[in-house]
């Protein structure tokens, strides 16, 4: 694996011209138009990086992006990759460990994500203050190499309260609704039932998605401190009987964009 990732990272720095980034954000399900915001881009599709997984689901383009944003220069993943497309979890988290090696420190992620928190309405932008991890297996699972990470590194902060406490004053200057909560990952690739969304509402979730968890796991393995975003795009519980679409996922996230925009720009700005 240490030769794949060097691989991969060597390439790209051929491509990118020693302009390094220095955040990288994985935009999740209806969420990759924020590369718009992206000056100078530079698209380089995941077929032609060595080792590379390739992403399978409607709404993930499947580029890496870079560019500057906020006058900061940051690689943008246009599109992520699932357990439930059949990768494994070194697979689906490949990617930050290539970031790592580029030398970034800082990780943004976001995702589109079901809500059972009573107050949460559909559109609505949840800063990840903490998950549970309900994958049936983790990306540290098998023989560590001390040179990616510990054998076995602390969850405590796994997303930086700093950052948590940036994007709550960007949100106030701006005067943009955001939610706070913990976010379960599930291994997908169904909705949950409306029992399943009681349960992860029982022991402490506010919404729940099939992403994000093992990335977030691999970058505080890597050192890298994390931010994170859900875009509540559908509400369940047993009060609930709307059944979800992959398509109506898609058109809440977009529809969130101002938020998600504003707020990420701004934190890339500020870190």
């Amino acid at each position: 694996m240490l030769e794949q990732i060097k691989q991969s990272a060597d390439f790209l720095r051929e491509r990118i011209d020693g302009k390094m980034p220095e955040i990288a954000i994985i935009l999740g399900t209806g969420l990759g138009p924020i590369v718009d915001y992206i000056e100078e881009k530079q698209f380089i599709p995941y077929a032609e990086i060595p080792n590379f997984p390739i992403s399978t689901v409607a709404g993930h383009s499947g580029n890496l992006i870079f560019g500057t944003m906020s006058g900061k220069r940051v690689m943008a993943m246009q599109g992520r990759f699932h357990y439930y497309e059949g990768y494994d979890m070194k697979q689906v988290t490949f990617p930050v460990r290539v970031m790592r090696d580029l030398g970034i420190k800082t990780l943004f992620v976001s995702n589109a994500a079901g809500g059972m928190n009573k107050d949460f309405m559909v559109g609505d932008v949840m800063v990840i203050d903490d998950h549970i991890n309900l994958f049936p297996e983790n990306p540290l699972r098998g023989h560590n190499y001390e040179e990616l990470g510990t054998r076995f590194p602390s969850m405590t902060e796994a997303y930086d309260d700093r950052f948590i406490a940036l994007a709550d004053e960007i949100a106030k200057e701006r005067q943009m609704r955001i939610m706070h909560g913990v976010y379960v990952g599930t291994p997908g690739p169904t909705f949950e039932t409306p029992a399943e969304y009681e349960y992860f509402r029982i022991i402490g979730g506010d919404a729940v998605g099939m992403s994000t968890v093992p990335e977030v796991i691999v970058a505080n393995h890597a050192g890298m401190k994390v931010f994170g975003i859900s875009v509540i795009t559908d509400l369940g519980g047993k009060d609930i009987k709307i059944a979800p679409s992959h398509e109506e996922v898609q058109q809440a996230a977009v529809k969130a964009q101002p938020t998600t925009v504003a707020l990420i720009t701004e934190m890339v700005k500020r870190v």
